[in-house]
């Protein structure tokens, strides 16, 4: 059987991608710029958020299997991440 946190981190991948893809056929079926820049800057804000959540999830399940030192970089890691893709 598969861990449950395997599961988590796969439906909330799932449910982004279904997000995106209702994004997308809501641009095209409301047919307005301004509409469109509103549901991409609601995507902007649940996809980070989304990403994070998955990463905390997977960080957690590993934590009880990693020495602390190895937490500390994947930690690192991340903040790295969204500190070099600020704007």
């Amino acid at each position: 059987m598969k861990n449950s946190t395997i599961y988590l981190m796969s439906a909330l991948r799932l449910f982004s991608g279904l997000m995106e893809i209702l994004a997308g056929y809501l641009i095209l079926r409301f047919n307005s710029i301004e509409t469109a820049l509103r549901i991409n800057s609601l995507l902007a804000v649940v996809g980070p958020s989304l990403l994070i959540i998955c990463i905390f999830i997977g960080i957690t399940g590993l934590s009880s299997r990693l020495p602390l030192y190895r937490l500390i970089l994947i930690y690192a890691g991340a903040f790295l991440i969204f500190w070099g893709t600020r704007t």
